[in-house]
This record gives structure tokens, C-alpha cells and sequence, in this order.
């Protein structure tokens, strides 16, 4: 394990601590962090262990720490964390797939201070620029007639909306889901999440999981025609041949980075529609340009949705989700008094519009293609050298490698995988875990990550593969 700086060391000192080459008890070196000329603030709050103490008091949650030594990460810049120390950690997470421009994003940190000065809360009672200003420049970049926008506070409450709208403009209950999916923890998007482990025992009704069409551990491979015939099947023999729509993801990010298999969205888009219901895609993790080669995930399958929904990303840590409908749609909402206190914060909208125009301006979308393509092709020639990985997959910066036991048998090596996350993390990386067995290594950077960031990465997780 590498050695943590202690308070009494030097601000130059820090700023270099990890673009030194270092040693451990073997003598073998360990990579080198790119250099990086930033010189953190000093921490002067609580220690580790007194935060950990009243964690378990105050915020006891089934999940977390990550780690067997936690950290306490208390600064961020651009792709690069520090802990309470001082000590620099390349960001291959990015909080979850949410960081789109980088740690504190100077334009993103201007828009909100600046905001914040002139009016912190209102609501859409009111008229406010920055509201509206966000809603017509997030509507300018989706295709169609998606150009009403309804903002709220989380992916979750999105997906609950997307899912309530689906359901009024059909006048059908029953939505398709795909298992493996995930799309939030509140009533009716934990119904429509298919993994046991984001479930409580509660009421849940109206969904149906179709057959996850996962072109490695799927029963019929990239054939996406195949998979979508359980669609139609669910259809004709779960409903009443009508529904309100089917929910999904185009890259499934928590279930382990997953991407659909080819053909698989046009065809059960064309099912769901000759049975009356509407296509919503989840772009919480894999819109605002983090796959590369589209601004949105669902633009890769050559399909429009009827509804879209928003979060993570589109913020950049800010909490704001949206929904995007078309007018047609959006009229269900008219004969009731739908109203969200937050929906729409000016503080959180202003965040959101820079985050629009840093990555335009920065051309992060193209940096996602260029850098993510050259992460994957390092992961592939990885693959060759190390048995334990079964498959690397995804598109730009949104990317899955797959640890198993046995190539042939593709037994899940979860054990394997919790122990390199945690010798990666020793050695300055901070990575994601995801899957329904546990066992992959999910690679959801910042989009501002360089090649030279890309090699890091790379190179630690070739580190630790070869002392497994």
C-alpha cells in the first residue's frame, strides 16, 4: 500500500505526491500518476474514524463505505479527487457516472455562485430566465417533437414521472421492463427494476420483465430480433394485448454496463407501439454525450422515444432530473394540478445550461469518443494478457469489464474484483463495481479524462491483475 502524506507536509509536496513513481515492499514500481498543477486547500474538519463514528449513528445506510479503509474525500478538481490529506486519486467513477465536465468545473462553479447571489429559490409559479433558458437549450438538443421539459430532482422521480405519463396518455397500467435494468428506488421505479437486491418487499404491479438482451451471458447472443419475440410474448400472453409503454436503459449501467443487443430497441419499439404504448428512454447515465458517438444513448439504435428522462450528468453534481415529452403527451398533465416544489430551482438550472455549454465548448463529447475508444482498446489488448477478464464492453466513456473465474464457464469473480477495486484505490484510482454478480468494473470518468489519465488507469488495473 502506498504511503498517505501527513498533514505537516508541504503544499508543493502535495501537489507532486502522486506524479512520483512509487515502491512497494517487493521493490516493484507502481505507475505513475500524470502530473497535475493544483494545490488542494488544507483540511482542518473531522478525522476518518469520527466521521465513520457518526455515520453509523446518523446516516446508517445498507450501502458504503466502499472500502475496507474508507476514504474521506474532501476536495475535487476536474478528474482528480483528494482525501483528507492531501492525497491526489484519478476520478474513473465520477460520482456514478453524474460528473459530466470535471470536479468543480470553474464555468459550472461561476453559474451557480452567480445565480445563487441573485435568487436562490423559486418555483414555476413564476417566471424566471434561468428555468426557461435551460428548458429551451435542453429541448433544443433532443430530435422530433421532444421539446417539453419538465424538470425535477433526481433520475428516480423522473423515471416515477415518465412512468405515471406513460400510463395516463395510454389508459393501460401494464409497462415492459427489461431485467437488469435499473431505474430508481421509489415505488413504481423499483417495480420496474429487475434485480432483487435494489427491491424491498413491497406491493409492486403493473410490470413485466421482458428476457435481458445481453449479448454476452444472453441466451441468444447479439441476436437482438430474438430477444425482442419475449416482448411480444409478454404481450400476448401477461396483458390484455395493450400497454402503456416499455422502460429502458441503452447502455444498462448499473446491471454492469451492458449494451443492448443490435436490432433489439427498433423491434420491440415497433412491438410496443402496435400494442398502443410508448418508449422511454433512461438517459441517466448514458445522455449528455458520455458515450461518444451520440449525444443521447438511444440515438445509437436508431430510434426516437416518446419520453426521455434525465439526471445524473445533466447537472454535474447539481440534483436536477428532467423529462421530456412531446406536446401531445405532455397534455396529461394539464388535467390535474401536477406541481414540484423544486422542480425547475434557478440555482440547479443554471448549473445545468453551463453544463450544456462546457461541453459543447470544451468538445467533450468528441474528447468521450476519442479518449473512451482509446480506454477500450487498452482494455481489450488487457484482456489477451489476463484471463480473469471475460469481456470489456461499452462505448466511450461509459465502459464494463467483466472479471470471471473461468472464460469458459464465465463464473463471476466477485471476490477477485472487490480486491482489485481496493488495490486500485491504494494505488490512486477510484473505480466503479456493478453487475448482477458483482464482477464488473464499471468505467465512468469525468469527460474532460485525458490519454494520459486513460494510461493510468490502465496500467494500475494491469498492476493488480498481475499479483491476483
Amino acid at each position: 500500500m502506498l504511503a498517505v502524506t501527513s498533514e505537516s507536509t508541504s503544499r508543493r509536496s502535495r501537489r507532486f505526491l502522486s506524479t512520483i513513481p512509487r515502491s512497494d515492499e517487493n521493490g516493484d514500481v507502481f505507475p505513475q500518476m500524470p502530473p497535475f498543477d493544483y494545490t488542494p486547500t488544507p483540511y482542518r474538519g473531522p478525522s476518518t474514524s469520527d466521521l465513520l463514528k457518526r455515520r453509523k449513528q446518523y446516516l446508517p445506510t445498507s450501502v458504503g463505505p466502499l472500502y475496507t479503509n474508507p476514504l474521506n474525500l474532501v476536495e475535487g478538481k476536474m478528474q482528480y479527487l483528494f482525501d483528507e490529506n492531501g492525497r491526489r486519486y484519478l476520478d474513473a467513477f465520477g460520482g456514478i457516472a453524474t460528473v459530466s465536465c470535471g470536479h468543480c468545473h470553474p464555468d459550472v462553479v461561476e453559474a451557480i455562485v452567480k445565480q445563487t447571489k441573485l435568487l436562490q429559490h423559486t418555483t414555476v409559479l413564476y417566471l424566471n430566465h434561468a428555468i426557461i433558458d435551460f428548458a429551451e437549450a435542453l429541448a433544443s438538443k433532443l430530435p422530433g417533437e421532444l421539446k417539453v421539459v419538465y424538470f425535477t430532482n433526481s433520475g428516480t422521480e423522473a423515471n416515477e414521472l415518465a412512468l405515471m405519463m406513460a400510463r395516463l396518455y395510454t389508459g393501460c397500467h401494464d409497462i415492459i421492463s427489461i431485467r437488469n435494468g435499473y431505474h430508481g428506488n421509489a415505488t413504481a421505479t423499483m417495480n420496474a427494476t429487475a434485480q432483487f437486491f435494489h427491491k424491498f418487499n413491497v406491493v409492486q404491479t403493473g410490470i413485466h420483465h421482458a428476457v435481458n438482451p445481453d449479448p454476452y451471458r444472453g441466451v441468444f447472443g447479439s441476436d437482438g430480433l430474438m430477444y425482442a419475440k419475449d416482448v411480444q410474448d409478454i404481450i400476448d400472453y401477461g396483458t390484455s394485448g395493450r400497454v402503456a409503454g416499455i422502460i429502458a436503459e441503452a447502455i444498462q449501467g448499473v446491471g454492469g454496463v451492458i449494451e443492448l443487443a443490435p436490432g433489439y430497441l427498433p423491434a420491440v419499439y415497433s412491438i410496443v407501439r402496435k400494442a398502443g404504448g410508448l418508449y422511454i428512454a433512461d438517459e441517466v447515465q448514458s445522455g449528455f454525450g458520455r458515450t461518444g458517438s451520440h449525444f443521447w444513448g438511444f440515438e445509437a439504435h436508431g430510434v426516437v422515444p416518446d419520453i426521455v428522462t434525465l439526471a445524473k450528468g445533466i447537472g454535474n453534481g447539481a440534483p436536477i432530473g428532467a423529462v421530456i415529452t412531446t406536446p401531445e403527451i405532455a397534455k396529461v398533465l394539464t388535467y390535474r394540478y401536477y406541481f414540484s416544489t423544486f422542480g425547475g430551482n434557478p440555482v440547479c438550472t443554471a448549473a445545468g445550461l453551463a453544463v450544456l455549454k462546457v461541453i459543447e465548448k470544451e468538445r467533450l463529447q468528441q474528447n468521450a469518443f476519442v479518449v473512451g475508444s482509446y480506454i477500450k482498446e487498452r482494455l481489450l489488448s488487457l484482456m489477451e494478457k489476463h484471463e480473469i477478464i471475460g469481456d470489456v464492453r461499452g462505448r466511450g466513456m461509459l465502459l464494463g469489464v467483466e472479471l470471471v473465474k473461468d472464460r469458459q464457464a464465465k463464473t463471476p469473480a466477485k471476490a477477485e474484483m472487490l480486491q482489485i477495486i481496493e488495490q486500485m484505490k491504494d494505488m490512486g484510482v477510484i473505480i466503479g463495481k456493478g453487475g448482477f454478480h458483482g464482477n464488473v468494473l464499471r468505467i465512468t470518468p469525468p469527460l474532460c479524462f485525458t490519454k494520459e489519465d486513460a494510461d493510468f488507469l490502465v496500467d494500475v488495473m494491469d498492476c493488480t491483475m498481475s499479483k491476483m
